[in-house]
């Protein structure tokens, strides 16, 4: 099915927040079982637990422990993140808690990625991430500018949660002949095909039940285990935080979290998009879906994608901003003769969130055009390094091949281009660490260095 870049536009004005959960009855004709609801993704949730987890072992560079969380499956893992801490405990311990025989990789996007040196599969990718990870200290790459923490939770996020939802359940899925909504969606469950079709999308975006219920900046200090807002996290008052239902991970946490400095709304529309779908699904009462039903829970997944895609492009959009600002910290350190270790540490950190949103963006196989050229052109395949190099190749043993660059001054440019870029090919609404206006002064910059850049 032919993908297409979302042109639809969320609003974002001022609402009521209604007080809906995400919770709904049996439907499902012929149902004779225990069950009380007829949602279910606990598959999701247990990705979710693997991917903070990998997220902890990546930054002490372990890649057998890493391997584990990525493709494993295996049994008895304990999670990492979240656990519990004072004042803010969580029920589940273990993956297999939240669901067994669960791993990453295989749920990764299989198209070709563009933006990394070689063109590998969004599995590929993946996994030569956690193996370069594997051969540095702590999961950082001084010499090549590589923050394998941010590479791979960046990426990852947008391989397995994004993809997974926006390409596969709410558009494959959908069609009429894939797991009709008058039949189990496999024998002995509670939901129909199309309930759990749906489910399993609105788990991968990792909101919880009662989102709508909870302010943006509320769903950040889930998130953040903040005790100040456990009560309001322990949606059933049952004492713990279930990491099924009342946790925030991934996208629902960075749609919250811009939500929460801009004002804007991603958080609140995509969550009430999920609730509107379902409960088209749940007037169905069992039967298949009529043709309107479907175009309608159609509907409510465009609103769902195309705000989806802008949170992604709006994290990379303020790491472009972060990027800049490296660079000029660098440039102050270095004319007064300092230490500039931090400040390139954080400028490889801010590049590799920046490159690992990048890289989530293309890692859904939808067809993001001109877009996708432009921004691998501008990020590149890792940060202007000290001596004005970057990497541009992989050589025949699988090593990065570095060579001349711009200026890391015109690569400032470049990160103006790429924010400038972002804003408009997904119609940006936060648009944070915003630094286009500073393109006039860059280039007075490079000028004055006796350097000249296009301004395309």
């Amino acid at each position: 099915m032919k993908k297409t870049l979302l042109g639809l536009c969320v609003a974002f004005s001022a609402h009521s927040i209604a007080a809906d959960q995400y919770a709904f009855d049996i439907t499902l004709q012929g149902y004779k079982g225990d069950a009380t609801s007829s949602v279910s993704y606990g598959g999701q949730i247990a990705r979710h637990a693997l991917h903070n987890s990998l997220k902890k072992v990546v930054s002490k560079g372990d890649e057998a422990t890493m391997l584990q969380y990525l493709s494993s499956k295996a049994s008895g893992l304990e999670i990492l993140d979240p656990v519990s801490k004072d004042g803010f405990k969580v029920k589940q311990t273990q993956i297999d808690e939240l669901s067994t025989g669960k791993d990453l990789l295989s749920s990764a996007y299989d198209g070709v990625v563009t933006g990394w040196p070689g063109n590998p599969t969004g599995q590929e990718l993946l996994q030569q991430l956690v193996t370069l990870a594997g051969k540095t200290k702590n999961g950082y790459d001084p010499v090549n500018g590589y923050d394998y923490t941010q590479l791979v939770s960046k990426f990852a996020m947008g391989a397995v949660f994004y993809n997974k939802a926006v390409n596969h359940y709410l558009e494959e899925k959908l069609e009429a002949d894939q797991h009709p909504n008058d039949q189990a969606y496999k024998k002995g469950t509670a939901y129909t095909g199309k309930e759990h079709v749906w489910d399993e999308a609105f788990g991968y975006f990792g909101a919880p039940v009662n989102g709508m219920s909870l302010t943006a900046k509320e769903v950040v200090q889930v998130t953040k285990l903040n005790p100040a807002v456990f009560s309001k996290a322990d949606a059933n008052g049952d004492g713990v935080v279930d990491l099924k239902s009342e946790m925030a991970y991934a996208h629902a946490y960075y749609a919250a979290s811009v939500d929460a400095s801009a004002g804007t709304n991603y958080f609140h529309t995509i969550m009430q998009a999920f609730i509107d779908g379902r409960k088209v699904i749940t007037s169905a009462k069992g039967e298949v879906l009529t043709d309107a039903q479907r175009n309608a829970i159609k509907e409510q997944a465009k609103i769902i994608a195309t705000a989806w895609q802008q949170v992604i492009a709006e994290a990379a959009y303020k790491y472009a901003g972060s990027v800049y600002s490296d660079i000029e910290k660098i440039a102050i350190i270095e004319e007064a003769h300092g230490d500039v270790k931090k400040a390139y540490r954080n400028y490889v950190k801010h590049w590799g969130e920046l490159k690992g949103f990048a890289l989530a963006l293309e890692g859904a196989g939808r067809d993001l055009g001109n877009a996708q050229a432009g921004l691998d052109r501008l990020i590149g395949f890792s940060p202007i390094l000290f001596g004005n190099t970057q990497v541009v190749a992989l050589d025949g043993k699988g090593g990065f091949v570095q060579t001349s660059a711009v200026t890391m001054q015109e690569y400032k440019l470049n990160m103006i281009k790429t924010q400038n870029l972002l804003a408009q090919a997904f119609n940006l609404k936060a648009k944070l660490n915003d630094r286009t206006a500073g393109m006039s002064d860059v280039l007075k910059q490079i000028n004055a260095a006796g350097n000249s850049a296009e301004n395309d």
